[in-house]
């Protein structure tokens, strides 16, 4: 059965908040989607890279087709703080936009959304930190990703760092929900191997914890599982043939099944570990994710009832069972060519981390990933001490082998 029937049985009588155009070379009806929103002027928001790429220009000819005003703020940047949301809020401002169009990763979608919450509620990102705290109505947003991991095109939330403390914040609110996601695979032949690698890494991250998390329900799970079918064998096939348009295609759509997924529910402890390595050593969020995810299904595994859910997960991917899961999960990394021990990354000094690490560190990690929001949603209860427990699995592991 296809995956896309195989949801729609699985979710009758369930419409997502965002409309998926889907297809190569969907970005051409980018101009007749935006004009269905009824506006005159648009904010299109990008950053440098995809603007180098190209893309950005293209989508602006597209609006420009439409008859739509069109004004660009092209100066998002990777983990996006609250002086990119300022900077945008002030564009946005002398445009007078009736629609935002965001193009590019993560960072370029989550940038749109905050500025959004600022341009149509006033006030600052720390306001709106937490879930539903924008008062006023907000503009339609279109959201149309050139990598195929965050899942932000379909989600409410958009995450910004203040750019003094560094603390990130998810502030989210369903008037934040981008009306359409616009999912062109042909977009995503531009990014980098090491991108393309750690963005789809991420989305098979979301599509796991999702599937697992005390908030699961019979939505989420099934654009979990459906993500996860798609996403790990493409992941798989892309990185045999990175031209290959059809294994791209999935890992888009994947990524916004994830999305869906995670809307509907939440994700668990390896975005808790992951966020302070992000932090702490810069470490890129989907290698991190990466990283530390199978120690963490290595953990959950631990509980009778998450086992036969991860048991499932195989299943459904032709995995024979949770072992074969967690194999599967770290070799994500060596087919990316990148490191499963953080010790082994470089640090600032040039040096592995593994050789610089401070006697407090792990336990600094610990104490940090037990204040993650995510955390508190992972099937089997967390504390610090463990947490510590899985970076030092993660920072000791060498041919690591699960349980």
């Amino acid at each position: 059965m296809p995956i896309a029937d195989e949801i729609s049985s699985l979710v009758a009588g369930h419409t997502p908040g965002t409309r998926l155009v889907y297809g190569p070379d969907a970005l051409a009806q980018l101009g007749e989607l935006a004009a269905s929103l009824n506006a005159d002027r648009v904010l299109l928001v990008s950053d440098p890279g995809v603007t180098a790429a190209g893309h950005t220009q293209r989508a602006a000819g597209f609006l420009h087709d439409a008859g739509l005003t069109v004004t660009q703020f092209t100066e998002a940047h990777e983990n996006p703080t609250t002086r990119d949301v300022e900077a945008c809020v002030g564009v946005a401002r002398r445009a007078r936009p009736q629609v935002i169009v965001a193009i590019g990763g993560g960072s370029a979608l989550d940038t749109a959304k905050g500025c959004n919450f600022i341009y149509t509620n006033g006030g600052a990102m720390a306001d709106y930190w937490g879930v539903g705290k924008a008062t006023q109505p907000m503009l339609p947003f279109i959201a149309v990703p050139t990598t195929h991991g965050t899942g932000s095109e379909t989600q409410s939330f958009a995450l910004v760092a203040d750019a003094t403390t560094h603390q990130k914040m998810a502030c989210g609110d369903p008037k934040a929900l981008p009306q359409i996601a616009v999912l062109d695979p042909k977009l995503t032949l531009t990014q980098p191997p090491r991108v393309a690698a750690c963005t789809s890494i991420d989305a098979i991250t979301h599509a796991v914890e999702a599937f697992v998390c005390t908030r699961r329900n019979a939505v989420s799970c099934a654009y979990a599982l459906a993500s996860f079918k798609l996403t790990l064998p493409a992941f798989r096939a892309m990185r045999t043939d990175p031209s290959d348009l059809d294994a791209r295609g999935d890992l888009l759509l994947g990524a916004a099944y994830a999305g869906l997924a995670i809307e509907n529910s939440m994700l668990g402890a390896a975005h808790a570990t992951a966020n302070p390595l992000t932090a702490t050593f810069n470490i890129t969020h989907g290698h991190a994710v990466g990283i530390m995810l199978p120690h963490v299904v290595n953990y959950n595994a631990q509980d009778p009832a998450t086992h036969q859910q991860y048991l499932e997960l195989a299943r459904a991917a032709g995995l024979d069972g949770v072992s074969e899961l967690i194999h599967a999960l770290r070799e994500n990394l060596t087919l990316a060519q990148l490191p499963a021990n953080p010790g082994d990354i470089p640090g600032q000094s040039g040096k592995p981390l593994g050789e610089t690490l401070a006697s407090d560190a792990i336990p600094a990690l610990a104490a940090s990933a037990a204040t993650q929001w995510t955390g508190t949603f992972n099937p089997r209860p967390v504390t610090a001490g463990d947490f510590e427990a899985l970076y030092r699995l993660a920072f000791a592991s060498r041919g690591y082998n699960p349980a």
